[in-house]
């Protein structure tokens, strides 16, 4: 029963709002990189915070950029394009 609820989470429609907010003050943790899908980028974000400490500038300047795409820009390019990096 609880792995449905994470496919179903997972495979909701992603909110450039929520990406954004979270990228701009969690993203030193990857977790907009998590909630986009991108694991493998989610870790290296979190060891780049860990190890050089510039993980949380990587994830203000992400969140600034899915803010200021429209809502059809950001499905398009990291949704749908799965765009991890900027």
């Amino acid at each position: 029963m609880e792995n449905n609820a994470v496919q179903d989470f997972m495979n909701k429609p992603k909110e450039k709002l929520v990406a954004g907010l979270l990228a701009i003050f969690l993203g030193f943790l990857g977790i907009h990189k998590f909630y986009l899908g991108y694991n493998k980028a989610g870790i290296i974000q979190l060891i780049i915070s860990f190890f050089c400490g510039i993980g949380g500038i990587l994830g203000l300047i992400e969140g600034i950029l899915y803010l200021t795409k429209s809502d059809e820009e950001f499905q398009k390019i990291y949704v749908e394009g799965k765009k991890e990096w900027f």
